[in-house]
């Protein structure tokens, strides 16, 4: 999960498509999930004290939509990238390859090749919770899946990585797509060969995840489906360039009922799933979409609400936090198993568990990724927006 922002970087041009606070409001609740779903599949929550005063659905949507979570991030990714494509080229058909090739290595290269390299590291000393145990599985080749953007199917094939390994399946999902997407984009060229083809791939989501139910890992982490919620994305954006609607009151309406049907799936996929199947995640996305069109056609907000703004914060480090997280939720684990006195509290390790991510991903931002990614972008000789660029 990239979920870029290219106005981090003060020479990419910020004003012609500024940061929206409802997008990194909906990726900070995105990433937010993700680390209590993973806090949560070690500190269980339903033998705990908010059993008493929550309910089951509550408290499951707390800690066990950690997959629905990634997908949200999908569809925001493809729906940020296609739009500062927009802006910055005019069209998709006028994409520069070598450009946005840059933008991306910049942005995703520095953090992600680190990371290996510590997560190899920590492997070669034998570090608990981070060495490769399984006969099927090594190093060099975790390694290889981890920057051949295969790491997913590499998963299907042998079973789960270590947790800080794991995480990078959803990444390579979206630089797979980003590979391809600026060939795909010169390659078809015209709107109307292309959208009918992102269109096509964004409503296989439900049929290409049911095709792998054999395979559980697989079918959580397959690549079409992911790349259906990124389509969606895409498509989104398009569409969000391409209108400009007359009523005042859509915009609100399109978030009413985008957050509907992000919260029914969030909150109660197991009374959907039997009713909808694997539908439910193309509710999901769609709930998704409608969010991010209502957010991109409302009016400016000079001073968004502070109550949510912690939240906004996780938003705006949804990558360094996803990529680090684990880091900080193996410790707490370890300390709750030796001082934590039972599941009954074990709520109250949540907590630490989430600042202290937000922490880990802000020294991350601050002293790695945003520095590196400027003067990447720098020495790579990063294309600069045209001045005739649409401004969304």
């Amino acid at each position: 999960m990239t979920l870029d922002s290219e106005d981090r970087n003060p020479g990419a041009r910020a004003e012609a498509l500024p940061r929206d606070p409802g997008i990194d409001l909906l990726r900070g609740l995105s990433i937010v999930l993700v680390v209590m779903h993973h806090v949560g599949l070690r500190i269980p929550l339903k033998a705990g004290v908010l059993a008493t005063f929550l309910p089951r659905w509550c408290l499951d949507a707390l800690i066990y939509n950690g997959t629905e979570a990634v997908f949200i991030f999908f569809v925001i990714s493809g729906f940020l990238i296609a739009s500062h494509s927009l802006v910055r080229w005019g069209s998709l058909a006028a994409l520069d390859v070598r450009a946005f090739y840059t933008r991306r290595a910049a942005r995703i290269l520095p953090s992600l090749l680190i990371l290996v390299a510590v997560l190899s590291l920590l492997h070669l000393v034998g570090a608990r919770d981070y060495t490769i145990t399984r006969a099927s599985q090594s190093l060099a080749r975790a390694i290889l899946a981890a920057l051949g953007l295969h790491l997913n199917w590499y998963e299907g094939l042998t079973g789960y990585l270590p947790g800080n390994w794991d995480v990078l399946w959803s990444l390579s999902i979206e630089e797979l797509f980003y590979l391809g997407f600026p060939l795909l984009c010169l390659g078809l060229r015209r709107r109307r060969v292309l959208v009918p083809a992102l269109l096509l791939l964004a409503l296989s989501l439900p049929l290409t995840r049911a095709a792998l139910a054999a395979n559980p890992i697989w079918q959580e982490k397959a690549t079409l489906p992911g790349m259906a919620a990124i389509a969606t994305g895409v498509l989104g954006a398009l569409l969000a360039a391409a209108v400009r609607p007359r009523w005042t009151w859509l915009p609100g309406l399109l978030r009413m009922l985008g957050w509907a049907g992000v919260v029914a799936v969030l909150c109660f996929e197991s009374w959907l799933w039997p009713r909808l199947g694997n539908g439910s995640l193309l509710l999901l996305t769609g709930g998704t979409l409608l969010l991010l069109l209502g957010f991109h056609w409302r009016p400016p907000v000079q001073r968004p609400g502070v109550a949510f703004g912690w939240l906004r914060s996780f938003g705006r480090l949804s990558y360094e936090v996803y990529l680090t997280h684990m880091f900080i939720i193996w410790p707490v684990v370890r300390a709750y198993k030796a001082y934590g006195g039972g599941p009954r509290w074990g709520i109250l390790w949540y907590l630490p568990a989430l600042a202290a991510s937000w922490g880990l991903g802000w020294l991350v931002a601050r002293f790695l990724s945003t520095p590196c990614e400027q003067c990447l972008r720098g020495r790579l000789g990063s294309i600069q927006p045209p001045v005739s660029a649409a401004v969304s």
